[in-house]
């Protein structure tokens, strides 16, 4: 199986394609590396390809922030720029410079 690049990055905001909610990007997997449950809990129509990246997102909806995992295929860039709600952001970054929010450990190498 022939890896491919991410295209997202960490600390990048994005959205859903199909739901409502965006976050910001806190770890990638080059590949699927969730349960089987997990994966087949979605509907078989719906379920997206395990050879792709999957991303940890920091979500937010209108009603809750939680942690998501999405596959590379359901994103989009958010172009709002708008920052993320989700009360973990302020541990795992920084600042945010123009929609990117700057990780601890590459804005403390600064």
């Amino acid at each position: 199986m022939q890896l491919r690049q991410a295209k997202f990055h960490i600390g990048q905001i994005v959205k859903h394609r199909v739901y409502p909610f965006r976050g910001v990007i806190f770890d990638v997997d080059p590949v699927f590396n969730n349960t089987e449950e997990w994966w087949t809990s979605i509907p078989e129509e719906l379920r997206p390809r395990k050879d792709q990246p999957f991303y940890h997102l920091l979500a937010e909806n209108a009603q809750t922030t939680y942690v998501a995992y999405v596959s590379e295929q359901n994103l989009l860039v958010d172009e709002t720029k708008a920052p993320v709600a989700h009360p973990q952001v302020d541990e795992m970054f920084v600042d945010l410079k123009d929609g990117i929010y700057v990780t601890k450990r590459h804005g403390a190498l600064n």
